[in-house]
């Protein structure tokens, strides 16, 4: 007899070293937070969220406003992938590529759980209606926030 084809989700069968750049950028859920300017206590080491938006975060969407431009736009901006996951520790607890890094599954939020990506807002996991734009800003350290987790 035959064994059925594997029906799990994508990320529960293949590592993410593995998956295709359509697998890999669908992990995303949109939240946010990644895009957050953050701070590290220079005595603790503990890295420190704020409120303030990378400029290039669309502040209703959540995306960012060019994805494929990113690194030129913002060198800073750190480029996730299988090799560098495990090194990053300031990713927030929800993130699918840390849950999947750490053999987790994804929440029934998520977009490719929940078929739409409205659920990431809807379940309050976005930073949608409560950040501001690094331009208006000011000072970062008025802006640490304890809601990311």
């Amino acid at each position: 007899m035959k064994k059925a084809a594997d029906q799990r989700p994508f990320w529960q069968t293949t590592p993410l070293s593995k998956m295709t750049p359509s697998q890999w950028e669908s992990l995303c859920d949109g939240c946010g937070k990644c895009c957050l300017v953050k701070l590290r206590d220079a005595d603790t080491d503990q890295v420190l969220f704020t409120n303030i938006a990378c400029k290039q975060l669309d502040l209703r969407s959540c995306r960012c406003k060019d994805y494929a431009n990113r690194k030129q736009i913002v060198p800073d901006c750190v480029q996730l992938s299988p090799r560098n996951l495990g090194r990053i520790d300031w990713l927030p607890e929800t993130c699918a590529y840390k849950l999947v890094h750490r053999g987790e599954d994804l929440p029934w939020w998520h977009p490719l759980v929940s078929g739409d990506p409205r659920t990431v807002h809807q379940a309050g996991i976005s930073v949608r209606r409560r950040i501001v734009s690094e331009r208006a800003a000011g000072d970062p350290e008025d802006h640490i926030v304890d809601w990311i987790s």
